[in-house]
């Protein structure tokens, strides 16, 4: 294959984020006539198709694979012109992918002297949420830099480094136990009890169910409510029992404000963070590169202070 298109490397990677031909038009200060023409050109270079033309618009897979490469170039493109002196484009990202838990708890802390110097050198930290267990995707999809997962094996062209444990413990409010646990969380009553979830893809308690009475796939009262914070406070009010981060409650099981359920239990969830291994010789000035590899040593840093390790 040919050297592809780098304008049309830019206008998929414009449709990627803005998720409309408009929009898209409108960032890269061109016509939509001129967006379309661009990714018929680069179609027609690679022979497939590269975007679903639905609302929203979405990539195909072979479109997920150039936007990987469109990110990575981009990348590259920026950090050796800043070398050459060029000064740096508006709204500049770096975009990498947390789990909510991870936001809520110990990745603010880690990043912000990192976030500080990016701001004073014309970067800004993207954050994108989703599910531990999906946060890979969207490194592999080229929608991030890099991410919190809990995948331990490196995607080609990927770093990995191993952060730490996230510990998952069971909690409720005194208020809760009293009026609906008297005598406990036992194998009589789960079934009937509500449990807090982030979103479907939350599967935290009915590992923690399944640990603590031996069953295989547990059935729960599930009450959806999609933030971190949120699920604490909730439990807090009583509203059932949360199987959250142990460093997001310790404090208000420390205080009696909430009470831990088999406090000798807990889901241990093994986080890694995945970066993509960006190449470039030139060191001397600030570069995306460059940043990148200081939030993973900054994220590092922060769970060897806040998680535990085996």
């Amino acid at each position: 294959m040919k050297d592809l298109d780098s304008a049309g490397l830019d206008c998929l990677a414009a449709l990627a984020d803005e998720r409309s031909f408009e929009r898209a038009a409108q960032r890269l200060n061109i016509t939509q006539s001129a967006i379309s023409q661009r990714l018929r050109s680069l179609e027609s270079q690679v022979g497939q198709l590269l975007v679903v033309r639905s609302r929203p618009l979405r990539l195909t897979e072979p479109g997920k694979v150039l936007l990987r490469f469109a990110r990575q170039l981009a990348a590259l493109r920026t950090d050796v012109a800043r070398e050459l002196g060029a000064p740096a484009a508006p709204n500049e990202r770096i975009a990498i992918a947390v789990n909510a838990d991870s936001l809520a708890t110990w990745v603010l802390p880690a990043l912000d002297a990192v976030v500080q110097q990016g701001l004073e050198q014309g970067f800004g930290l993207e954050l994108v949420v989703d599910d531990q267990d999906f946060t890979h995707d969207w490194l592999r999809q080229g929608e991030v830099l890099g991410c919190v997962s809990t995948v331990r094996q490196a995607l080609r062209g990927c770093l990995v480094q191993p952060l730490g444990v996230m510990r998952y413990v069971a909690v409720a409010s005194p208020d809760f136990m009293r009026k609906r646990l008297p005598d406990g969380l036992n194998e009589a009553n789960f079934a009937s009890t509500p449990f807090l979830v982030f979103n479907r893809k939350d599967d935290c308690q009915v590992q923690w169910v399944a640990k603590a009475f031996g069953l295989r796939a547990p059935r729960l009262q599930e009450r959806y409510v999609p933030s971190s914070e949120a699920i604490v406070r909730a439990v807090c009010n009583g509203w059932g029992v949360g199987v959250v981060p142990e460093l997001q409650v310790r404090a208000l099981i420390t205080d009696g404000s909430l009470v831990a359920l088999r406090p000798d239990l807990s889901v241990d969830v093994t986080l890694y963070w995945h970066q993509w291994k960006l190449v470039s010789d030139l060191v001397a000035a600030p570069t995306r590169v460059a940043l990148l590899d200081q939030i993973g040593q900054a994220l590092a840093l922060g769970a060897k202070a806040d998680l535990a390790h085996h």
